[in-house]
């Protein structure tokens, strides 16, 4: 075998060991995720969601109560992210759990602001992956944001791989 080639090919293998352990354990591809509100859901469906949460739900609501590190009464959007990541953490993180009338989305940006931190799905240690949720307002998640980007990864590994090939093609 052409030393240039092989030299590209162990480059190209070497490459793909460079995918962020976040992205990928055990040859699976995992992120971190948390269940927020929809910022285009109307601020009364968010309001009925989160007393719901915070009632029969089940949510530890005393951080979004008065005095909590994400007490914030003039805006419903983060109180009820904080409730809806809550929940979706304790019953088994599935589109389900993360739905509330179709009010709340899966993301994979960190919605903590200030002193209120959101705990994600990877460093939650109360979550059950083993139920799904008879949750609020059944039917999936409409927004995975980041899994377009992931399931693409793959592409940038080929385009690597072949254009270091036909270089060492060229110069040999």
């Amino acid at each position: 075998m052409h030393k240039g080639l092989a030299f590209c090919l162990l480059l190209s293998l070497s490459l793909c060991n460079l995918i962020p352990a976040s992205m990928a354990r055990a040859g699976v591809v995992t992120m971190e995720l948390w269940c927020v509100a929809k910022n285009n859901a109307e601020d009364a469906q968010l309001q009925s969601a989160l007393d719901w949460a915070c009632g029969a739900g089940g949510v530890d609501c005393s951080p979004i109560q008065q005095g909590g590190p994400c007490y914030d009464p003039t805006d419903i959007q983060n109180t009820a992210s904080y409730a809806f990541n809550d929940y979706f953490l304790k019953h088994g993180m599935t589109d389900e759990s993360c739905n509330f009338d179709n009010t709340a989305a899966l993301t994979s940006l960190n919605p903590s602001y200030n002193k209120c931190k959101f705990t994600s799905s990877l460093s939650s240690s109360n979550a059950s992956l083993s139920s799904p949720s008879t949750a609020y307002g059944m039917g999936p998640s409409e927004d995975l944001n980041g899994s377009n980007q992931i399931s693409q990864l793959w592409i940038w590994h080929l385009m690597t791989s072949l254009v270091l090939i036909a270089f060492s093609w060229l110069m040999g």
